[in-house]
């Protein structure tokens, strides 16, 4: 009997992949090692906001003063080499603040429209729950629909459009509660906890090496906006088998039928864990979706868009617990 050839084998096992996903990674590594320049630990948050970047969704950054939330957002968009716009949002702050409004133009005898600061790539939104809600539903369309409408003109925004928002958790003074359909327009919503003890000692260690200079600094762009559009054109090529499909239904339909939930996941989030999944995938070097990936996405894209009960949320039972709940029940394709 004639003994296989051992190096024949091995090249047969080797998996290639059907996509070229070698820049898109490069540039990942880039991204990071750009950012660790001057953040240190937070690398869930690092992680998910470049899943949301390359899935093509906002951000909802949650946690307490000085967690690195603002500025961890700000240097990523240093990162890519398009426009940058923050906004910090207040109580007295209106929709035309925001998205711009028509001005009379003395010259010309009409009314000209002066874009707004969302009219850009980035937007950060500094304490996004310190605006009233008609402010806040100036946001519906541009997360949504990429796109303001006003006084009957229709003004579509440059890709790639990426909203990145920040809260406090705690500080209740001088806040308002964020719609539910806002919500539901963010990919995921990110919590972000104290770093530990050996994570603080590096944050001071770094800070007084950067003496008189300025963390902006350190940061340099690595990729550029049309990379950033082709990279998500990637993401949308990743293969995903139907029972994973499936997989991902049943988690969000549990979400709907939960005694513990007073309001279930929407249709949004269901396609939102699977672009997700799929730059998770891409992410670890993987041009198709596993259980894992599905299960890394579903609680950052699903926390912010259930309510618990009034019962369960007097008991100290968080989304986060519910949901890790529900995925564990919902059986695992094979």
């Amino acid at each position: 009997m004639e003994t296989p050839n051992n190096s024949d084998t091995t090249e047969d096992l080797n998996f290639k992949s059907r996509i070229d996903l070698s820049e898109l990674q490069e540039s990942v590594f880039k991204i990071k090692q750009q950012l660790q320049k001057v953040i240190v630990g937070q690398k869930e948050m690092i992680d998910l906001l470049i899943v949301a970047l390359l899935a093509d969704g906002h951000v909802l950054i949650e946690g307490v003063p000085g967690v690195a939330k603002t500025i961890t957002a700000k240097l990523l968009s240093q990162t890519i080499d398009v426009g940058f716009s923050r906004i910090q949002f207040t109580p007295d702050l209106m929709p035309s603040d925001i998205i711009g409004t028509s001005i009379f133009n003395v010259k010309t005898s009409d009314f000209e429209f002066k874009k707004g600061p969302v009219f850009s790539n980035m937007i950060l939104i500094d304490e996004i729950n310190r605006a009233p809600a008609k402010t806040q539903a100036a946001l519906f369309e541009v997360m949504e629909e990429k796109q303001i409408t006003i006084d009957g003109s229709t003004y579509k925004m440059d890709e790639p459009f990426v909203v990145l928002a920040t809260q406090n958790p705690i500080e209740q003074e001088g806040t308002y509660r964020l719609p539910e359909a806002q919500l539901d327009r963010f990919l995921f919503k990110i919590e972000v906890k104290y770093p530990n003890a050996e994570e603080e000692l590096q944050i001071i260690i770094k800070e007084q090496a950067l003496e008189n200079t300025k963390k902006s600094s350190k940061i340099s762009a690595v990729i550029n906006g049309n990379q950033l559009v082709n990279f998500r054109s990637l993401i949308k090529k990743v293969a995903i088998e139907e029972n994973l499909l499936k997989y991902i239904a049943n988690i969000v339909v549990e979400t709907r039928s939960n005694s513990f939930l007073y309001l279930g996941a929407s249709p949004r989030a269901t396609i939102a864990i699977l672009g997700a999944s799929k730059a998770i995938a891409v992410i670890e070097g993987r041009d198709f979706v596993t259980p894992e990936d599905v299960k890394k996405a579903a609680i950052p894209v699903l926390q912010h868009r259930v309510i618990v009960t009034p019962e369960r949320e007097m008991e100290g039972v968080t989304s986060q617990q519910i949901i890790s709940q529900i995925i564990e029940s919902v059986e695992i394709p094979r």
